[in-house]
């Protein structure tokens, strides 16, 4: 199999793609919104939209310099989304009406606040979410893998099924901090939202590799069967297997047998996001960005990194065992 021949070059650009990402984010960074940081949140609707600079005017006047300004368009029209710092009643009233005043059939749509601490609450549970459905991953491959020791342990599955998932949700948010940093867009619960949702993504692609790796080894390994005497008395029967083929070349076949099925199930779910982002809301559009990104990072992923990576895994360890015997 080509992937599994030139692993060290595939590798080697998803090593580059990460490093990338990883540049951008410390970078750029992300925009919390005030679903994370507290806050106010105004969207006012124009018949006529007024320039930028006549917003960023308004929060000038108003104290409000260091809020953010975003351009929205949906089934109300165009409008101005302004997030600031958490206004009173009055101040929020003071704001609507000046903003109102830049331009011609002006409304204000919606006018949402988040006290600092819920926001704190929700990024908290946000790490919370995140983590833990990498650490239950780990566990169910490992589990799901048991009885397939040779060349590598079951809890290696689980392991790269989870290391390819950083490159998987590195991608997206470097690309949600590039949008944040060149057209302000923030980063909220859907975003979150959109992480975990590429999570279940990935790793169901990934696993659906690996487990016919686990078919190509049951299929091609001798069983050998020793008794072994426990003290009291108690045999029991120890079992170990040899691979009748090589490594790399059972992991190939099992890439080769996956790959329409990859493929296909990615383009479908492409279209689909395609769809979504083109002719949904300007509240779902940045969603179905992220996760396009995220489908095209893990449909690479799982072909090009997760597979070559357990090969060369499986090659370092032979080596080693060569190079130190036991």
């Amino acid at each position: 199999m080509p992937i599994i021949r030139n692993r060290k070059l595939f590798l080697a650009i998803g090593a580059l793609i990460v490093l990338t990402a990883g540049v951008i984010v410390a970078t750029f960074g992300l925009k919390p919104s005030i679903d994370f940081t507290g806050g106010t949140l105004t969207e006012v609707r124009y018949g006529t939209m007024p320039e930028k600079s006549a917003i960023e005017g308004v929060l000038a006047e108003s104290d409000l310099a260091n809020g953010a300004i975003r351009e929205s368009s949906g089934e109300f029209g165009a409008s101005y989304i302004v997030t600031t710092k958490t206004l009173t009643v009055e101040e929020q009233k003071d704001l609507g009406e000046k903003l109102t005043k830049l331009g011609s059939d002006a409304s204000i749509i919606r006018t949402t606040s988040i006290g600092p601490v819920i926001g704190e609450e929700m990024k908290s549970k946000a790490y919370w979410a995140i983590g833990a459905v990498l650490i239950v991953t780990i566990i169910y491959v490992a589990f799901a893998f048991v009885g397939i020791g040779k060349p590598v342990s079951s809890w290696i599955y689980g392991s790269f099924t989870v290391l390819v998932l950083f490159h998987d949700i590195l991608v997206p948010i470097a690309v949600m901090s590039l949008l944040g940093y060149f057209w302000g867009l923030e980063v909220d619960v859907l975003f979150v939202t959109a992480l975990l949702t590429i999570l279940g993504y990935s790793v169901n692609d990934t696993i659906v590799i690996f487990d016919r790796v686990r078919e190509k080894l049951v299929q091609n390994r001798i069983e050998h069967r020793k008794k072994i005497q426990e003290p009291g008395g108690i045999e029991r029967d120890e079992v170990t297997y040899t691979i009748t083929r090589p490594f790399a070349d059972l992991v190939g076949e099992a890439v080769s047998d996956t790959m329409a099925r990859s493929i296909n199930t990615s383009l479908t779910v492409l279209f689909a996001l395609l769809a979504l982002y083109f002719f949904g809301s300007a509240v779902t559009q940045t969603f179905a960005l992220v996760l396009i990104a995220g489908v095209f990072a893990g449909a690479y992923s799982s072909i090009f990194i997760a597979s070559p990576l357990l090969v060369a895994y499986a090659e370092w360890q032979a080596k080693r065992a060569v190079a130190n015997p036991k």
